[in-house]
């Protein structure tokens, strides 16, 4: 059997499955995550969004931007969504197949269950398939993926696209199968852009997202997509891993849904830099910042490299150092989205106190990673003591979960962020997490506030 066989055979006895309630809930859960880091997201790409809308001048359509108080075409809608949604890089993922799982996928389902009035409980069914599948493919190639430059977000997001999208809108199998394959043509993301100054991080599920959607609907047309597009020497694991010796994992890793793996950040910052930031502000509490003369992290190697720079070239450069991370964690004892504006990444202690920091490699935290997410931060004090502490979970993993209460607080903060009320935030929240809403009303209350 074909290894595009296997494994589109292994999710479909997947997707043939009941979904317990419980992966529902946390489907919910990862809608409403979706949703808050999007509005927030359209909040801080305001002044830039608006210059793009007056330069491509979309055409009109009934699809939602989310966020936005306005509607476009579904195509717009999908890219700007997933524009928007990766734009604070506080989206759900997995350290596992170091990958942003929701933003591509909700990007594309949420305008497309509203352009076809699909239930909410069906988009979220059709969403833990996507889930697993771009989840079971970025495990299945990492690290070698990551190595040769590849942001899987957007390589393997695409093929999730394509999976969640076939199964919501009731695909045939043959039209689901021309669909993935479609999408792996199209599969493209580049992690140059986490260097210097770049502001091109969302763009990378942006894209997905519209390649996601374009490929679903070549299949619909009667395009066919090549039988075997993940095997052989033109292959996509070849393209992706530099080899075609790759063993696909199966499906329900470990017994659990690829949804509930993923994580929910506190921290604005990529999730690399979590645990020294939690460290970091632990230690906050014993040490007297002025005393401070050296700052050493230990943590796993992929943490390391493009996330140790000390010098800040904005607030995308921030969000992928763990020096700043431990700066304003060290200073602030947070480190959320007003932790990473201008006035911080410019502010003269927080550079201070981020050029001191080292950060090193530890063979031990190395050898359990992704099972564990390790980082030591040590700090030297002026009359030769030390402080140090370790996390190996940090908040948001299914190991250390946010509890309700966090949850909400976290997402009713981000919406206060795009300039809701607490109030109004809290209310949106609660429609989506408890109400039997309809895509329609989901719509209405998640495009802006009116």
């Amino acid at each position: 059997m074909k290894i595009t066989d296997r494994f589109l055979g292994s999710i479909e006895e997947v997707a043939a499955r009941e979904i317990p309630q419980a992966v529902l809930e946390r489907a919910k859960r990862a809608l409403m995550d979706y949703i808050a880091v999007t509005i927030a997201g359209a909040k801080a790409n305001q002044e830039k969004l608006t210059k793009y809308l007056e330069f491509a001048e979309p055409e009109s359509g009934s699809s939602t931007l989310i966020g936005m108080s306005m509607k476009t075409n579904l195509k717009e809608a999908a890219f700007l969504n997933g524009l928007n949604a990766h734009a604070l890089d506080f989206d759900d993922g997995t350290n596992t197949g170091i990958i942003h799982l929701g933003s591509p996928i909700f990007s594309v389902l949420i305008p497309l269950a509203e352009k076809h009035k699909i239930s909410v409980e069906t988009m979220l069914k059709a969403a833990v398939i996507g889930y697993e599948t771009s989840f079971t493919m970025a495990v299945s190639i990492q690290p070698k993926h990551k190595a040769m430059g590849y942001h899987a977000t957007g390589t393997c997001g695409v093929l999730g696209i394509a999976t969640a999208v076939s199964y919501m809108l009731d695909y045939t199998i043959e039209e689901r199968r021309n669909a993935f394959a479609i999408a792996a043509v199209s599969a493209t993301g580049m992690l140059k852009v986490l260097d210097d100054e770049s502001e091109l991080k969302p763009y990378n599920v942006a894209k997905s997202a519209l390649l996601g959607l374009t490929a679903t609907q070549l299949a619909k047309a009667g395009f066919v997509g090549h039988h075997d597009v993940l095997g052989g020497d033109r292959g996509y694991l070849k393209m992706m891993t530099g080899t075609e010796d790759i063993a696909l994992k199966e499906p329900l890793l470990g017994g659990t849904y690829a949804i509930e793996k993923a994580y929910t950040k506190p921290y604005a910052a990529c999730r690399y830099c979590h645990p020294a930031i939690e460290a970091a502000i632990k230690l906050r509490q014993k040490t007297d910042i002025n005393r401070i003369t050296g700052i050493t992290v230990s943590t796993y190697d992929l943490a390391v490299r493009g996330h140790d720079h000390t010098d800040i070239q904005g607030i995308g450069s921030a969000k992928m150092s763990i020096p700043y991370g431990v700066a304003v964690g060290l200073l602030e004892g947070k480190a959320g989205l007003l932790e990473y504006d201008e006035n911080h990444t410019g502010n003269a202690d927080v550079r201070r106190i981020a050029k001191a920091v080292r950060v090193f490699s530890d063979e031990r935290f190395s050898a359990s990673f992704p099972q564990k997410q390790s980082a030591i931060v040590s700090i030297s004090l002026a009359d030769g003591s030390e402080v140090h502490e370790q996390v190996d979970f940090p908040k948001g993993e299914p190991e250390n979960p946010m509890n309700n209460d966090e949850f909400n607080e976290r997402a009713i903060g981000l919406l206060e962020y795009a300039g809701y009320s607490a109030e109004t935030g809290a209310r949106l929240v609660n429609t989506v997490l408890e109400a039997d809403v309809g895509i329609a009303q989901l719509c209405d209350a998640i495009g802006g506030i009116n």
